[in-house]
């Protein structure tokens, strides 16, 4: 799996922590930071609250180019 890097750009863009969006989302800061490197391939059900807390859309951080 290779890292998400627009989740990572996305985060970074609105100045927010890999601890500010877990919570946001309710999980672990590390859960975020495995999704980030590729690690842990995250639930749709989480992509899109990450999506939500991030104002992004799926295409935007999880799919397409």
């Amino acid at each position: 799996m290779a890292k998400n890097l627009k989740l990572k750009s996305a985060r970074a863009a609105m100045d927010m922590s890999q601890q500010a969006l877990a919570e946001k989302v309710g999980v672990s800061r590390q859960t975020v930071n495995a999704i980030e490197k590729g690690d842990y391939n995250p639930t749709l059900n989480l992509c899109i609250a990450i999506c939500k807390a991030l104002g992004k859309t799926l295409d935007e951080v999880f799919w397409g180019e």
